[in-house]
């Protein structure tokens, strides 16, 4: 129910959301070829692989459980691959791609558990030594965040989860978790940045880009 909420959610505003964080394509580059298949789980209307596509990559997928986002990806990027994800696995073949791309859908995955599986699944596609880049949202500590963190703390019952006035469940993460989430992936980058959320606000954030330790 909760990921139909979700879903939900998405196709309201597919029409309508910009995603503004930016995407760290130089860094990216220094360790994914033009050549490599890339896979971006969670690509909402395919902006990032969009960039990456002006950028001279081709071998590029993006899935997304919103059927609404997918659709109008393809309107306004039609060479590009994009996919409906349908279900918690990620259809592709055991080791079929070179990196995969993780940018700012964690925080739209409130439990640990689902954030360990979609994990699972992200090492299980990747070839040996693959690529995982992440882009996502920290905890922060201005009043307005932790009244809503304190607010939403019981009901989600997780600290750092909290729901948009306009019915989207976010998470803010610990940094501790995101180090443990990404135990299996060998750091090659780790930054702090601040970004710009999607309703125009300040957050804490960071970009990791690690290789699939065997």
């Amino acid at each position: 129910m909760k990921n139909m909420k979700q879903k939900e959610y998405w196709d309201s505003v597919s029409e309508k959301k910009e995603f503004t964080t930016p995407f760290q394509a130089e860094e990216f580059s220094e360790f994914v070829n033009k050549e490599d298949r890339i896979l971006d789980v969670g690509c909402g209307y395919g902006r990032t692989l969009d960039e990456l596509y002006r950028c001279g990559y081709r071998d590029l997928t993006g899935i997304d459980f919103s059927e609404g986002m997918i659709a109008r990806g393809k309107r306004q990027f039609p060479y590009l691959d994009l996919r409906v994800k349908r279900g918690a696995g990620i259809d592709l073949p055991d080791g079929s791609v070179d990196a995969v791309i993780l940018f700012a859908v964690l925080t739209c995955i409130r439990t640990d558990r689902e954030q360990e599986e979609l994990l699972s699944e992200i090492r299980r596609v990747l070839r040996p030594r693959g690529i995982l880049y992440v882009n996502d949202f920290l905890l922060n500590t201005d009043e307005r965040n932790l009244s809503r963190y304190e607010k939403f703390r019981d009901v989600y019952g997780r600290y750092g989860v909290f729901a948009l006035p306009e019915g989207a469940v976010c998470r803010h993460h610990d940094e501790a978790w995101i180090k443990k989430l990404l135990r299996d992936f060998s750091e090659l980058k780790y930054k702090h940045l601040t970004f710009t959320t999607m309703n125009g606000n300040r957050s804490n954030g960071f970009y990791f880009i690690g290789a699939l330790s065997q």
